[in-house]
């Protein structure tokens, strides 16, 4: 199997957690957006991490490439079994992927990314929004669904694994939870953070 994109990305971060926790067995191939090697093309014909293979089958979106790899490999689950716990997987991943991710990422983009690729300063004007405006809500509204360790089931799932990826970033940024204002969310996040499955990423602190 190979993945490829960068895990800066939290979508390809979700992918090579969910990977790892499956353990499998992955080449990661750490390639950016756009990229126009006709391997990475053929897995993601528009041009978005993360692209996925496994052997002579390809796959673009980090959802559809994991529920790909619940079915392909089942064990051991990373689905929750009731239909309630699934819906409520799914919901997360959902939050995380369109209202998470976004929210923090204007933080990443511009500590990160734009100094340190594109050679640009830095919109702190955006930041300081994200920060005290934008994710707060999120962070709240987590706080209050977390009932510890995990989200839905009393299991590992795929909604923790898309839940705690866009904090890597955030971490990253140097602008990490703050654990005091989110007690239980910033307990359950390190732990998450904390598992082999995250920490085994090669090319995550690579922007650090």
């Amino acid at each position: 199997m190979i993945v490829y994109g960068s895990s800066l990305s939290p979508f390809v971060r979700k992918v090579l957690v969910f990977v790892a926790e499956k353990g499998l067995t992955v080449e990661h191939k750490p390639v950016g957006l756009q990229d126009k090697s006709p391997a990475f093309r053929a897995c993601s014909p528009l041009g978005k991490v993360p692209g996925f293979s496994d052997g002579a089958f390809q796959l673009a979106d980090s959802t559809a490439i994991c529920h790909y790899l619940e079915r392909r490999y089942p064990m051991p689950a990373l689905f929750p079994s009731t239909a309630e716990d699934y819906g409520r997987m799914v919901w997360f991943e959902e939050f995380a992927d369109t209202v998470l991710v976004p929210a923090a990422g204007k933080v990443f983009f511009n500590l990160v990314v734009k100094p340190r690729f594109l050679k640009q300063p830095a919109d702190m004007a955006v930041v300081d929004k994200a920060l005290a405006d934008d994710l707060p809500p999120l962070f709240d509204y987590l706080e209050r669904e977390m009932t510890g360790p995990f989200l839905v089931g009393g299991a590992l799932s795929l909604a923790d694994i898309a839940t705690a990826s866009p904090f890597v970033n955030l971490a990253i940024a140097e602008r990490p939870l703050d654990a005091q204002r989110w007690p239980k969310l910033g307990r359950d996040i390190a732990a998450l953070v904390a598992r082999p499955s995250f920490n085994g990423i090669s090319d995550r602190q690579a922007a650090a």
